[in-house]
């Protein structure tokens, strides 16, 4: 059983989190903290493998506490879930080596997917002494790197943060959609979302208006 601890300064946010939590297979919330002291103090008591973390935290950021936390745990995972999309707080959340960035709001299916994706990926990495190339490169997609090459102007930071937009999208979105939801233009949001298209984790059709051109929408593969 992988042992959560939810760290969030909403409390209602916190209490959602942690009934989605709850519901998936092989995870447990082992705690619930709602500012850096008490994040920390809980890290440090609870011992949990995985910290679900808020980047805005009352007089801080949730970023700067995950060196802190490796102190008390060296082995402990964080995924960081959240509001803010600027694009430093990506990179300094990468350079920390956090398992995924998930922006709010998302629904229940996509944190599903990054925690069975995580809990799949580790207990591939723990089942044998010698790790396959496999499953080195599946754990560091986890972690946000993409594997595979990408188009030349494409950025994995970007193309994940596309990702997870797509999949929060209960409708089919288009790139106009997309690109507010990320904070990039209509024109990138629109080539990293060709880009799924032709990988095969998402499709698209044409939304036909009464006047004007039709509108691409797109839809992960779920």
């Amino acid at each position: 059983m992988i042992r959560v601890l939810v760290v969030d300064d909403d409390f209602m946010v916190a209490r959602v989190h942690s009934g989605f939590v709850s519901r998936i297979d092989g995870f447990e919330v082992c705690g619930v903290a709602h500012s850096a002291e008490a994040a920390l103090a809980a890290v440090g008591e609870l011992v949990p493998d995985l910290v679900l973390l808020d980047v805005h935290l009352p007089g801080t950021t949730g970023l700067d506490l995950i060196a802190p936390f490796r102190e008390l745990v060296p082995e402990l995972d964080v995924l960081v879930i959240t509001s803010e999309r600027e694009a430093g707080s990506v990179k300094k959340a990468l350079r920390s080596g956090v398992v995924h960035y998930l922006m709010k709001p998302f629904t229940f299916d996509v944190l599903r997917d990054r925690l069975e994706r995580y809990r799949s990926t580790y207990a591939n990495l723990d089942s044998a002494g010698e790790a396959e190339q496999t499953a080195v490169d599946e754990a560091f997609g986890v972690a946000g790197v993409v594997a595979a090459s990408l188009p030349k102007g494409l950025s994995p930071e970007t193309l994940q943060l596309v990702e997870d937009a797509l999949r929060g999208e209960a409708e089919p979105a288009s790139a106009t959609d997309i690109s507010e939801r990320v904070g990039i233009s209509r024109a990138s949001a629109r080539r990293y979302l060709e880009h799924l298209c032709a990988s095969g984790q998402s499709t698209t059709s044409l939304k036909y208006g009464v006047v004007g051109r039709p509108e691409r929408r797109y839809v992960w593969k779920r």
